[in-house]
């Protein structure tokens, strides 16, 4: 069962991966074991591993290995979802009821059967935790008050998910992918469920387990979560009931390694599998090593910085736009990210319905002293940013420090690990934010509602996305954002997400840099290892070794 289970799971299996986990310096470490799977990868962002508060994208790829759901993305059509726990599914004519059909003898880890229950359960749960992630389903209409009568078993094998508008199908089962929607064990998760006091703001007496699931596991996906030591390491261990094919290999570890060379030097001496957070140099030093292979993929992830609308002289529109042309984007694109990434300065990454590629931003100091001077600004000012202390960021940072000063602009560098800079930028007490946005699921929702949804711009204000935690106050934006959510027609809809775009990169207090490619370095001994096109479709079930 998975309680003892969770209280042993420090006891590692076999002697070799004792020693992966131990080891403290490099030339410690002796070749992988050849059932496990060794990542040399910085996750500093993870705060926590339960999929109704994760909002992470290095969890994200945690619990996509981990966890299932009722569908996924279809991997050799990403404009397609497929079933995963689902079997089929059907929409109502009106568009308002979607009916899910469960694979029959599904299993949870603990070998407890997956029930429409627990899905039901799972749905209730996140709403009802209301953390950063719940936006995601409350924007069907669902809520503490009804979610039990709009997300609900209807037998053993049946779901049905009520929504409160006639929205586009695609975008619902898109929505469906993401992690909050991923299904617990309600068993598991209730016997290990605390009781918590309730409060005006949190109005429940349980907290769904949300203490253990941090650390703790209650799902059904292809490996199942052993251990997580904050910035040390995440062991998975294969999981024998898993309702599909059984990966191949025992264990997956991910080693926290921030620095690139590290990473490189690691996997040039067989101490890890895969290196994974690669920096130009290095990707070019291994593509010329014997037994190491490279590969890559295009990500729906966006490198930003944001400009708290909070701070007086960031709110200036002149401000926000004169910091557009406070970045030397070739020489950012020539060095930091050659490889790795492509200029991008619209807030919908290439391959979306509607994504743009206008890029009229480039390195222009007059033009930015022309602004500054407008908004009363001449002699500059002084201003930070929270930066995560890993590549590209932290030299990205350090470009654009450059170029203010050349505006007369002093930016004070704040560094820390991913946790720390996500959580300050959480609670809106940052001047400027620089980090990373992947797409929750694959549809241009994804990304318009974050940048350009909120509905509720005080510091209570339920609905997170990245223009509340800037404070960008944009009723008509959210309003446009609403709309395109019940447009059948994909070309209109596609023009809805132009103009919101368009407006975007004149107005939004976001300065979108590039769009990853992500690129990993692995020894040639694995089979089947690849990346996805978004970090929770990294799946490693798939991999071997010779």
């Amino acid at each position: 069962m998975i309680h003892s289970f969770n209280k042993s799971m420090r006891l590692l299996t076999t002697s070799a991966a004792m020693a992966l986990l131990m080891a403290a310096a490099p030339q410690a470490f002796a070749a992988t074991p050849a059932d496990t799977l060794v990542q040399g990868w910085a996750f500093d962002d993870i705060i926590t591993l339960d999929p109704g508060e994760a909002f992470e994208i290095s969890t994200a790829e945690v619990t996509a290995n981990t966890y299932s759901k009722l569908v996924n993305l279809d991997m050799n059509h990403t404009s397609k979802v497929v079933g995963e726990l689902a079997e089929s599914w059907t929409i109502s004519e009106d568009g308002m009821t979607y009916t899910f059909k469960l694979k029959p003898g599904l299993k949870f880890a603990s070998g407890n059967p997956i029930t429409a229950e627990d899905v039901a359960f799972s749905f209730e749960r996140a709403v009802k935790l209301d953390k950063s992630p719940a936006f995601l389903l409350t924007q069907f209409g669902l809520n503490g008050d009804n979610v039990a009568d709009k997300a609900k078993a209807a037998d053993e094998t049946t779901f049905v998910l009520s929504v409160d508008k006639a929205y586009a199908p695609s975008f619902v089962l898109n929505v469906l992918t993401s992690t909050v929607t991923s299904v617990l064990d309600k068993k598991v998760v209730m016997d290990n469920a605390k009781a918590v006091t309730p409060t005006a703001e949190y109005k429940y007496d349980t907290d769904f387990g949300n203490e253990f699931l941090k650390t703790g596991y209650a799902g059904s996906g292809p490996y199942k979560i052993r251990e997580w030591r904050a910035n040390e390491v995440v062991v998975l261990e294969r999981n024998d009931n898993y309702f599909g094919e059984k990966p191949a290999l025992a264990r997956v570890i991910y080693r926290h390694m921030k620095e690139s060379a590290g990473q490189r030097l690691a996997l040039e001496n067989g101490d890890v599998d895969v290196a994974r957070n690669l920096e130009p140099g290095d990707v070019d030093a291994v593509s010329k090593k014997e037994g190491i292979a490279l590969t890559s993929a295009p990500k729906g992830t966006l490198y930003y910085f944001s400009l708290n609308q909070k701070n007086e002289n960031l709110a200036k529109p002149e401000v926000v736009e004169a910091f557009k042309y406070l970045v030397d984007y070739d020489a950012i694109g020539e060095t930091l990210i050659k490889g790795i990434g492509t200029i991008h300065q619209t807030f919908l990454p290439a391959g979306q319905l509607g994504a743009l590629d206008d890029k009229p931003y480039k390195l222009d100091v007059a033009k930015a002293k022309e602004l500054l001077a407008k908004a009363g600004l001449a002699d500059g000012f002084t201003v930070s940013m929270d930066v995560r202390n890993t590549q590209p960021v932290t030299g990205i940072a350090e470009n654009v420090q450059q170029t203010l000063a050349q505006a007369g602009i002093k930016l004070e560098i704040i560094p820390g690990d991913g946790k720390q800079t996500l959580t300050k930028y959480r609670a809106r007490q940052h001047d400027i934010y620089i980090g990373q946005w992947g797409s929750d699921y694959f549809d241009p929702n994804s990304n318009a509602e974050t940048f350009t949804y909120n509905p509720d711009n005080s510091d209570e204000g339920k609905t997170k996305t990245l223009a509340w935690r800037n404070a960008w106050d944009v009723p008509e934006l959210t309003k446009k954002t609403q709309a395109a959510l019940l447009e059948k027609d994909s070309a209109a809809r596609a023009a809805i997400y132009e103009d919101l775009q368009k407006q975007v990169l004149t107005t939004g207090p976001f300065v979108v840099i590039f769009q990853q490619t992500e690129v990993a370095g692995y020894s040639d001994k694995l089979k089947g290892y690849k990346l996805g096109p978004s970090f929770d479709t990294n799946f490693v079930y798939t991999v071997s070794k010779d």
